[in-house]
């Protein structure tokens, strides 16, 4: 396995510290954003792809820590309906990009469309157990399919496996929808991201997805998820977020002139630091389905436990997943 860190809860360090930081945990694995909600944090894109010079150099950061990049994420809404939303340009983008400097893996969405034609506002139709939600399915894939086609198509051109994360709020969000576009685009460059905080909330078992989808897995996030005792009264699809004005804490601009929304006070779940969601046994079965499918899977941490600060969260975190995966 390569043990890694996502550098997104880095942003405010440059890149060097942050790669100090990642060889520090004993990790040897850096997943680097460059673009969608988030922008090109440690990635200077049009350096990148001017210069070999450039590339090489900036390979050179991580190969002189004993650190390979992994993969790139462009985590964002491909299929955003209003015109010039950006993060499908990003999406192409990254994609050349990865190819140029030898990545062999991009993270991102599915996305989601809006529910019929002309709109400029995405839905998520999780449940479509009434023929109007059924009508907005057909749509969504209606648009997806296409989309996803000519991803595909990019991504076999540059030899870069698309990894999508089935995250809630996209149309793959679970390994049935994630199964259903593979089939849709006879796909051969696009599966799965495993990132199994996701998977928690919704009642699935990682190790059992990671099982189903098999060789569609191509990169794994190492993010826990803890259900709190509110989900026992309102249930796990938690309509509790607020509008996050700027200056506010968790403010945080994701593309487009959308931001993230704000937490719920008495959230029914929240993401924690790998071992304080589901502990190193459990983490240890997940790290062998993987092992299973690519014995070089990257896994890398996502930090994004608010209980914890920055070092201390991807310190934790690391410490699981080393000991977890001594018992592969």
């Amino acid at each position: 396995m390569q043990l890694g860190a996502y550098n997104a809860c880095l942003a405010d360090k440059t890149l060097p510290e942050a790669l100090d930081i990642i060889k520090s945990l004993g990790l040897t694995s850096v997943e680097i954003n460059s673009g969608g909600f988030l922008p090109p944090i440690h990635l200077p894109v049009e350096d990148l792809r001017s210069s070999e010079d450039a590339r090489q150099q900036y390979l050179g950061e991580f190969s002189s820590r004993g650190l390979r990049l992994t993969a790139l994420n462009c985590n964002g809404n491909p299929l955003h309906p209003a015109a010039a939303f950006p993060h499908s340009q990003d999406l192409i983008d990254s994609i050349e990009l990865a190819a140029l400097l030898g990545v062999k893996r991009l993270v991102t969405m599915s996305g989601a469309p809006g529910g019929e034609p002309g709109t400029t506002v995405p839905v998520w139709n999780p449940l479509p157990w009434w023929s109007p939600f059924l009508d907005v399915q057909d749509h969504q894939w209606s648009v997806a399919v296409p989309y996803w086609k000519d991803i595909q198509a990019r991504a076999a051109d540059a030899d870069v496996k698309v990894a999508i994360e089935m995250h809630p709020g996209n149309i793959v969000f679970n390994p049935r929808t994630m199964h259903r576009l593979v089939a849709e685009i006879n796909a051969t460059h696009v599966g799965a991201e495993m990132d199994p905080s996701h998977l928690f909330w919704q009642g699935i078992d990682p190790v059992l997805a990671v099982a189903d989808l098999g060789e569609l897995v191509y990169n794994a996030a190492a993010k826990d998820t803890r259900i709190n005792e509110a989900a026992k009264v309102n249930g796990v699809l938690d309509d509790a977020f607020t509008l996050a004005v700027e200056g506010s804490r968790g403010y945080l601009p994701t593309g487009g002139g959308t931001t993230l929304s704000g937490w719920p006070s008495n959230a029914s779940w929240d993401f924690v630091a790998v071992g304080r969601g589901h502990d190193t046994a459990y983490w240890t079965e997940f790290l062998r389905a993987l092992h299973k499918v690519d014995p070089d899977m990257p896994v890398n941490i996502e930090h994004e436990d608010q209980e914890l600060d920055q070092l201390e969260g991807l310190r934790f975190a690391a410490n699981t997943l080393i000991e977890a995966e001594k018992g592969i």
